[in-house]
């Protein structure tokens, strides 16, 4: 059973920088597609980034370019999301989601297995 664990929220002030962890275990990760996305109080669940494990290739939207990088570690099998120059509307709940298909989706129904969030918060 597919397991996400993520870490390294907090609080930062404006322009600072966060990484966040999701740990993933319960099966081999060969194929899958794994994401960030976050969802504010009141706003809809939103793509951050996604990477495929195997090959590192990523996929972000144009708002998230630049500030934010999705990366994975294959043998200690953890998904980092670096994120800088923090702003206070990047505070949100953070998830971690993994996909079982090699194509990169922006759409949260697309991924069955999610983690249980790690809040955000950027001071002004």
């Amino acid at each position: 059973q597919v397991q996400l664990v993520e870490s390294g929220g907090g609080l930062v002030q404006t322009g600072g920088s966060l990484r966040l962890s999701c740990a993933a275990s319960g099966r081999t990760f060969s194929g899958y597609t794994m994401a960030w996305f976050r969802q504010a109080p009141g706003k809809e669940r939103e793509f951050v980034a996604a990477i495929n494990w195997t090959s590192g290739g990523t996929d972000y939207p144009h708002s998230m370019k630049g500030r934010f990088t999705i990366s994975r570690d294959n043998a200690k099998n953890i998904v980092y999301m670096q994120m800088k120059s923090l702003k206070p509307e990047d505070t949100a709940v953070y998830y971690c989601a993994a996909s079982g298909t090699h194509y990169y989706s922006r759409n949260r129904y697309d991924y069955p297995h999610w983690g249980q969030g790690t809040q955000v918060t950027v001071s002004s």
